[in-house]
């Protein structure tokens, strides 16, 4: 093992956060502007070249955003994406809630930072403030302990990572091509179910399955008697962020929280109706969940598997139709009168065939991307130990 001098990140780094115009002022800080904008979740771990928003000349002289320059390391430092890395790839500003990170050149290679910061993002996120969603301060941030080996080892450690990761993101790609395959299947089988061009005939979802809303009674929801027992708790956030397929879970009730909730069985369609809409999974254990989601069961599975995906392609114009509030939200009513297609049996058992098909392609995906990501976790152990 060879030792390598350590610094702090703050000693050979310029670092900063940008801010929001306001957005009472459109026309003069974000109409034609050409400065792109990073706002924290845009942050993919990857290059940003281009934002979903821009601001203009006269945003940056009369407001708290600043330039940041091309390759400077971006680090999102709360919200959802709290501990999310990327690179700049163009000059650039941020909002509030980023980190932009510009080493001495001298000192450290950007490539080789990012990954040595990447290394540490579980542990820096552990130390944040906060609860669901800790915050990671400028602080904690310069307070980081860099190993700095000499400036050609770093890039050959970082080239080395570099080739793991591209490895990493390239059976996420498949595995992304995968999830649209299933509604290529779908429009090829079914036709488009919006316009509904094959004349399929029409009833309303609330007619097709039985809909009810999940059950958490107790106030508050996470009071600690009510959790830790054996029954499996899926929360609204697990449904959004699963792949269709419900596989695993975080919390669990006791018996005193499975009294003031109900367990659905598997093969329940879970359908969150709060914050994110209409995202969709099935899950593949009993479970309970709360009245942020809603159950479908229907007298087949092939239906499940046909209202899962039939919903995918409603989920966007569901959110936007969304009643503004605090958080948006739809009700009981809305699902329960949508009009969906009707394909006979036949068509939906093959349909459901080929979808099973599908998920043995993405398990076998997931199994692999799962070995490169431990392959990945130990090149970089030994990378920032001297042992690469």
């Amino acid at each position: 093992m060879t030792e390598y001098p350590t610094a702090k990140l703050g000693e050979f780094c310029k670092t900063g956060s940008g801010g929001t115009p306001s957005r009472n002022q459109m026309e003069r800080y974000y109409e034609g502007g050409t400065i792109p904008w990073v706002k924290s979740g845009e942050l993919r771990e990857g290059l940003i070249a281009t934002t979903d928003e821009y601001v203009t000349e006269i945003a940056i002289k009369e407001s708290s955003v600043k330039l940041v320059p091309a390759g400077a390391i971006l680090l999102a430092m709360y919200g959802a994406t709290v501990g999310r890395l990327a690179i700049l790839g163009v000059e650039a500003t941020t909002n509030q809630a980023v980190c932009h990170i510009v080493p001495d050149p001298n000192i450290a290679d950007t490539r080789y930072l990012y990954h040595a910061i990447s290394a540490q993002v579980p542990t820096i996120v552990a130390m944040g403030v906060g609860g669901a969603q800790p915050n990671i301060s400028q602080g904690l941030i310069k307070d980081l302990r860099i190993s700095l080996p000499p400036l050609p080892e770093q890039r050959r450690i970082a080239a080395i990572l570099d080739q793991a990761d591209a490895l990493r993101a390239k059976r996420r790609e498949a595995l992304a091509d995968l999830e649209s395959l299933t509604q290529s299947i779908f429009i090829e089988m079914f036709g488009d179910p919006v316009r509904n061009p094959k004349g399929w005939p029409l009833s309303k979802l609330g007619n097709v399955g039985s809909l009810n809303r999940g059950v958490s009674k107790h106030r508050p929801r996470n009071a600690p008697e009510l959790l830790g027992g054996e029954y499996p708790l899926v929360q609204t956030g697990e449904v959004a962020n699963c792949d269709g397929y419900i596989r695993s879970h975080n919390s669990s009730y006791s018996e005193l929280g499975l009294r003031q909730s109900k367990i659905w069985p598997a093969g329940t369609l879970c359908i969150t109706i709060a914050a994110n809409i209409a995202k969709t999974g099935i899950l593949t254990f009993d479970a309970c969940f709360p009245d942020s989601v809603v159950g479908f069961r229907a007298d087949s599975q092939e239906i499940a598997e046909y209202v899962r995906v039939w919903l995918s392609f409603l989920q966007q114009s569901l959110e936007a139709a969304a009643p503004e509030s605090a958080q948006k939200n739809i009700n009981l009513a809305i699902l329960r009168g949508l009009d969906i297609p009707l394909p006979p049996m036949p068509l939906k058992r093959k349909f459901a065939l080929q979808v099973h098909a599908v998920e043995k392609l993405k398990t076998s995906q997931r199994e692999a991307l799962a070995e490169l990501d431990a392959l990945f976790a130990s090149l970089q152990h030994r990378a920032f130990r001297g042992e690469l």
